[in-house]
């Protein structure tokens, strides 16, 4: 299986822990910073299951070019607090978008792809393009 590698130059700088004390906001706990990615793999396909809490289906868009996935998602949220006489004291909205893309270590059939979004958690299987497996060279 391939290795997946993620830069994030803003990872380097605030780790996860000191991202919500950097950049308070009333939604701070429900903003979406990324899109979390498991991959598992077996002889016919990948299976990639992506924590997007928040967002609906309507709004989530899968890509798929050869080997490469691209995951990204907007998320909208609205808070509104009301008192006994019905004026709105405060609303809050959040809208927000991320995004996450990965390469995979062979080329995947798109016209087969099925994902599913349950709970939050989008539900991807990418079958294997036949024909395109990896294969060692040797050395002259």
């Amino acid at each position: 299986m391939s290795a997946l590698t993620r830069i994030d130059p803003f990872d380097q700088l605030f780790p996860e822990m000191f991202r919500r004390y950097a950049f308070p906001t009333p939604f701070a706990k429900e903003m979406p910073a990324e899109i979390r990615i498991d991959v598992t793999e077996n002889d016919k396909d990948y299976q990639v299951r992506a924590d997007i809490p928040g967002a609906k289906k309507e709004d989530i868009r899968v890509t798929v070019d050869g080997n490469f996935v691209s995951i990204a998602s907007e998320v909208h949220k609205e808070k509104e607090e009301k008192k006994s006489g019905g004026r709105v004291l405060v609303k809050e909205t959040y809208t927000g978008s991320a995004s996450r893309g990965f390469s995979l270590g062979h080329e995947i059939d798109s016209s087969k792809v099925v994902a599913k979004l349950e709970d939050g958690v989008l539900k991807l299987t990418l079958p294997k393009r036949e024909g395109t497996a990896s294969r060692s060279v040797a050395i002259q």
